[in-house]
């Protein structure tokens, strides 16, 4: 009887150890979920964030010109009895060009704070990432493009064409100018920021 007692102790002992050693990695299993985690994680979420700020920044200054040079208007106190002396920005194809291609981009740059937002909760996602790299560039060719060619008109406003006698008229239409100025200077800002921000999210896909 005592043999018989001493060999169940024994089993129940060695059994004890055995399932002691079969469950204690399981007690680990936090750490090692931990360890496999990429390392690049909390730098890819810093660059979402980074992301985020830049978007808005990129949404005030595309929005502020659009309003600046959808509202440039200017009317001279003298007039004739036939002729009134006013300038408009829809005078002008560039200007109305350019305040349809910045009322684009802000309203995407709006729409794309969702996105953002998910690239933030989740920065390993590499979808909505590539979805904000292409449209991103887009809006990046059609600021540069619509500032640009504003550019060009209001350095011909200012300074004028001898060439083809294209007079300046900024001294008669000073607010007007300044106007279109502030908006072409707003929309150049726009277009500086998209590119930082493509440049951010080229970072945030690599996979290292």
């Amino acid at each position: 009887m005592a043999t018989d007692k001493s060999g169940e102790i024994a089993i129940n002992m060695a059994e004890t150890k055995a399932s002691a050693k079969g469950t204690a990695p399981l007690l680990n299993s936090s750490k090692a979920v931990a360890a496999v985690e990429p390392p690049n994680r909390g730098a890819k979420k810093g660059l979402a964030v980074g992301d985020f700020v830049l978007r808005l920044c990129a949404l005030g200054a595309a929005l502020g010109a659009t309003v600046a040079m959808g509202t440039a208007d200017q009317l001279l106190p003298f007039f004739t009895q036939f002729l009134q002396f006013e300038a408009q920005y829809d005078d002008f194809d560039t200007f109305r060009f350019f305040v349809m291609a910045l009322g684009i981009v802000s309203c995407y740059l709006l729409l794309s704070l969702p996105l953002s937002i998910i690239c933030i909760i989740r920065p390993l996602a590499t979808t909505p990432r590539l979805s904000l790299v292409i449209f991103d560039s887009m809006m990046a060719a059609l600021t540069i493009a619509a500032g640009s060619a504003s550019a060009s008109m209001v350095y011909l406003a200012h300074n004028g064409n001898d060439d083809v006698n294209w007079l300046p008229f900024c001294q008669q239409f000073g607010d007007f100018c300044q106007s279109a100025s502030g908006a072409v200077i707003g929309s150049l800002l726009a277009a500086a920021l998209l590119v930082i921000i493509i440049i951010l999210s080229a970072f945030a896909l690599k996979r290292n």
